[in-house]
């Protein structure tokens, strides 16, 4: 049911969706007695879509998100293992095509291959499978081989999950797949603005995972106050930002995280 409603109404609650709605509903109301209304719906919704594409809104709702966690440190030493979140690969794409196609995040593939190849001894398992509501049988793992042997590292090293349709099964699958023993350090690999909530559901499924964030969509502070030139970039980040604090709602509404905007570990 989760998996369902993010995939319905959380998709229909994203700002471009939601004011695209507004405006068709103000459209349609031109030719009814409620012509008032629709104006006003039309307007709102052309100007909602501005200040979403053009002014730094966006920035301000990944900002947090992404600062909410350092840079890993590479003097705690060698890590024991690498989980990989999918996201990068468009798998109904690259099925059409006969090859791998990456469409956002590409940043996770490539450093977590860096990492591979500077830590030659690491097991690494990369997790995604489909987060389509109704899916066919492509997966993201069937085509993350592909890119990690062209990226120099071989295939013997890596462990695929498939079956996960969102952020709580990586950590769910992951955590089985891996079976990370005591005193193993882990790293995990996400987008900057995902990594609260992925760390939030790693924990609660008892895999004490290291954060190693990659894949930023905002500079530094100073960013906050600079426009957009292309409104279709604006609104890509704050579709991406508001889906980001939506889901850690989400999940700690339905107990899924223990906390609303996880943070680093406290020692």
């Amino acid at each position: 049911m989760f998996f369902v409603l993010s995939k319905t109404l959380g998709v229909m609650l994203l700002p471009t969706n939601l004011l695209i709605a507004l405006g068709i509903a103000g459209a349609i109301l031109l030719v009814t007695r409620l012509a008032a209304l629709g104006r006003r719906l039309l307007v709102a919704s052309v100007v909602l879509l501005a200040i979403c594409g053009f002014s730094p809104l966006g920035k301000f709702l990944l900002y947090p998100l992404e600062q909410r966690f350092p840079p890993w440190d590479a003097a705690q030493g060698p890590p024991d293992g690498i989980i990989v979140l999918g996201g990068a690969i468009d798998p109904d794409m690259s099925v059409a095509h006969d090859t791998a196609v990456i469409r956002t995040a590409p940043d996770r593939m490539i450093a977590a291959a860096a990492l591979a190849r500077r830590y030659p001894k690491v097991r690494i398992v990369f997790s995604g499978g489909s987060a389509n509501l109704i899916a066919n049988d492509a997966r993201e793992a069937d085509f993350a081989t592909e890119i990690f042997e062209g990226l120099g590292v071989d295939k013997s090293r890596l462990t695929l999950e498939r079956r996960s349709r969102n952020t709580y099964e990586n950590a769910e699958f992951s955590k089985v797949i891996a079976a990370p023993k005591a005193g193993e350090r882990w790293l995990l690999v996400t987008s900057a603005f995902h990594m609260p909530r992925s760390i939030g559901l790693f924990r609660k499924v008892g895999f004490a995972v290291q954060p190693y964030p990659v894949d930023w969509r905002v500079g530094g502070r100073a960013d906050l106050l600079s426009f957009t030139s292309f409104a279709g970039d604006g609104l890509v980040r704050t579709d991406t930002g508001l889906r980001e604090w939506l889901g850690l709602i989400a999940y700690r509404l339905t107990g899924r995280t223990s906390e609303l905007l996880p943070g680093p570990a406290k020692d």
